[in-house]
């Protein structure tokens, strides 16, 4: 009979499993992913991960996962990038996704190409975290449209009129007058190391 105690365990291959096939299966198919002899068992254990608030039931009967399913444990101690500091992973769990997105309806990843921004630190193969139609301030780093050519740059103001500023003195400072369009602020940059 699986236990309480190994339900991190459990939740970790069927977080594992909706990564690769974003959904959950049926029964049958769980006892296998969880290497469970019967259906029973799958039953206690999904039960569990409801009381604990990972996964729900829709309408129809099916398991889905709850926005704590993606929460990722983060560390009471942010690491310096300097001198190595004493941690340990004692923090509160996080949702990534909850953390960048505060509205999904406007929010969009934009993959990032070219090295106009790269001393800001954003670099080819970033993904943007953009939030369109939110209103951009001096200082904001902001996807614009200029004669339909979308650019990600610094919005500034400069003797009273926006620019677009790049972080890399390779590039000049946009001045598009009436052309610039803000298609959305920047809110946050996503990158992986292993592609």
């Amino acid at each position: 009979m699986p236990k309480a105690a190994d339900d991190a365990a459990y939740l970790a291959k069927l977080q594992d499993y909706f990564a690769r096939w974003r959904s959950l299966p049926a029964y049958a198919p769980l006892q296998a992913v969880l290497g469970l002899a019967s259906r029973s068992a799958v039953a206690k254990v999904l039960h569990r991960l409801r009381g604990a608030g990972f996964v729900e039931r829709t309408p129809d009967g099916r398991w889905t996962p709850t926005g704590r399913f993606f929460e990722r444990p983060q560390a009471e101690v942010p690491v310096p990038a300097g001198l190595p500091l004493a941690t340990d992973d004692g923090g509160e769990a996080r949702s990534i996704d909850a953390w960048l997105v505060r509205h999904p309806s406007r929010t969009v990843l934009i993959p990032i190409v070219g090295d106009s921004m790269i001393e800001a630190g954003i670099h080819p193969g970033d993904l943007a975290v953009v939030e369109r139609d939110a209103p951009a301030r001096p200082g904001d780093q902001v996807v614009a449209v200029i004669d339909n050519e979308f650019t990600l740059k610094t919005l500034a103001v400069e003797d009273g009129a926006a620019v677009l500023k790049p972080a890399n003195p390779a590039y000049p400072i946009l001045r598009p007058g009436d052309r610039l369009r803000i298609y959305g602020v920047v809110v946050g940059l996503v990158r992986s190391y292993r592609r």
